[in-house]
């Protein structure tokens, strides 16, 4: 079904359910993630009952799954972690490892080969390097990933979990290859969103000026905490409350990019939608 407005043929998106597939379907879980290489759907991690390890590759054309026989680097299950694709290469970052336990450690996976490697990127210059964590939004924008936010874990036992929301914002440059450049921490003027985690964040490019949009959705911050407020300790983030949406807009000038924070200019409570404009 197409809808005709404005001169323009736009798609009504319409779901359906997929039956009838072959091969070892994964298990039921939650705080996986997935990416798509052209007819392939990469799952990877989660929790049920622990922390999930395995590696699940449906294919769309034949729909069909299967489980690849990696090697390498294979890192231990995570869950709630960061997760990009850049052509056939996999970037897996932080998330949980056990209970109370994070991690910020980054992963690679080249699936033309199905090959693990742990990448070892620089600290930034100007800071240290992203603290464990999970929860967080990991976005891939040309060649560089975009790190939001997430939660952090202060106590040094697991199981006496102390949480610690987070607002940082990092950037990890790539190379081509088989390589990245190291962790950068971007200075930012504004005002900086509100710590959360668990958030989703999306890429929009715009064709006509090349510019990049990331729309960064809800989210659970610490709203019970300090002067947010006093009623429950945590709160979803919507337009018009306390950790409401914002935006970044990066420009270039001639001593280098400038990231500024700034409040979306229509404030729609029926919304939760959160744009960050990036000029490259």
């Amino acid at each position: 079904m197409r809808l005709i407005k404005r001169g323009f043929k736009m798609l009504i998106p319409r779901w359906k359910r997929v039956l009838g597939w072959s091969g070892p379907v994964p298990r039921p879980r939650h705080g996986h993630r997935a990416v798509a290489i052209k007819e392939l759907m990469v799952v990877f991690g989660g929790g049920n009952e622990g922390i999930v390890d395995e590696l699940h590759v449906y294919n769309t054309a034949t729909n069909q799954w299967f489980i690849p026989a990696v090697r390498g680097d294979i890192p231990p299950g995570c869950a709630a972690y960061g997760f990009v694709c850049d052509g056939t290469r996999l970037l897996v970052f932080g998330g949980m490892v056990e209970y109370g336990k994070y991690s910020n450690d980054l992963y690679e996976l080249q699936a033309s080969r199905w090959e693990w490697k742990k990448l070892k990127p620089k600290a930034p210059k100007n800071g240290p390097p992203p603290c464990p964590r999970l929860g967080h939004s990991f976005s891939l924008v040309g060649n560089k990933c975009y790190l939001f936010g997430g939660l952090a874990n202060d106590s040094e036992d697991p199981k006496n979990n102390i949480p610690r929301y987070l607002n940082d914002l990092y950037i990890l440059e790539l190379r081509p290859g088989s390589n990245v450049a190291g962790w950068d921490i971007p200075i930012t003027y504004g005002v900086l969103p509100p710590p959360r985690e668990s958030h989703t964040a999306v890429v929009y490019t715009d064709r006509s000026n090349k510019k990049s949009r990331l729309f960064r959705v809800s989210g659970i911050n610490a709203c019970g905490r300090g002067a947010f407020s006093e009623i429950s300790a945590f709160k979803t983030c919507l337009p018009g409350f306390p950790g409401a949406p914002c935006a970044i807009k990066i420009s270039k000038s001639p001593d280098g990019a400038h990231l500024t924070w700034e409040p979306p200019s229509v404030t729609n409570l029926s919304s939760s939608l959160e744009p960050l404009t990036i000029g490259q």
